[in-house]
């Protein structure tokens, strides 16, 4: 599998089409292990060696580099488990056998679980993931598992802070989404003219705040629908 720099692809990108342009694995393979902070929020339905794994496999998928944050800054990762109790919960199955079929791969084949790997091994091990190349997944295949953490993944990096991912809005900073806007000035429509950032979530706006879920898990959203994080967390 040939692995692209993600920062390069997201330049190119829009804010509209990173989300589906973005490929299976966007990294730069490392040899460093990987070293995840501690965490900082309470887990609210993955179990805590669940939610570590989670946190490598989304690093891996949007990692940081030198050019600025990724998945793991924008806490995607909280995002998932935040939803998996409530708008996502019919996927919880689904990761609960997914971690666990890749990291019993992982010591299979690696002899350590995943979140204990290198970034180059974690990289190897997600390609075989998207190729449907770890057993143990019912068919069609591991691909299937693989495709719905980077579909979540994309939207807790990438959608509105206010359900969980996206802090500090480094998804948005990162492809230059300015955020939402009710108004749009002449100055701001011309050529070349790079619209300010306002970092705000829709549900700032009080013709949005009344409709506001009191928690991400209250939203009807099927799990292809692109969302991100609660506000201010």
């Amino acid at each position: 599998m040939d692995y692209i720099s993600r920062r390069d692809l997201l330049k190119r990108a829009g804010a509209a089409s990173a989300v589906a342009a973005v490929p299976a694995v966007l990294t730069e393979a490392a040899q460093a292990p990987a070293a995840p902070p501690p965490r900082t929020e309470p887990l609210e339905t993955l179990s805590a060696p669940e939610a570590e794994m989670l946190e490598a496999i989304a690093a891996r998928l949007i990692p940081t580099d030198a050019n600025g944050p990724g998945a793991r800054e924008a806490r995607a990762a909280h995002y998932i488990d935040r939803a998996l109790g409530g708008a996502l919960a019919g996927s919880r199955e689904a990761y609960r056998s997914g971690l666990a079929g890749l990291d019993a791969h992982a010591r299979a084949t690696k002899g350590r679980g995943f979140a204990q790997l290198s970034e180059a091994d974690q990289d190897q091990l997600l390609a075989a993931l998207e190729q449907n190349a770890v057993p143990g997944f019912a068919a069609p295949g591991s691909a299937v598992f693989f495709n719905l953490v980077l579909n979540h993944t994309l939207q807790g990096t990438f959608g509105d802070p206010y359900y969980g991912g996206n802090h500090g809005f480094v998804g948005w900073d990162l492809v230059g989404y300015p955020g939402v806007r009710l108004a749009v000035t002449p100055d701001e429509q011309r050529l070349g003219q790079r619209p300010r950032q306002l970092h705000m979530s829709a549900y700032d706006y009080s013709m949005f705040s009344g409709r506001r879920p009191a928690r991400a898990d209250a939203t009807p959203e099927e799990d292809t629908a692109p969302h991100g994080a609660r506000h201010g967390d």
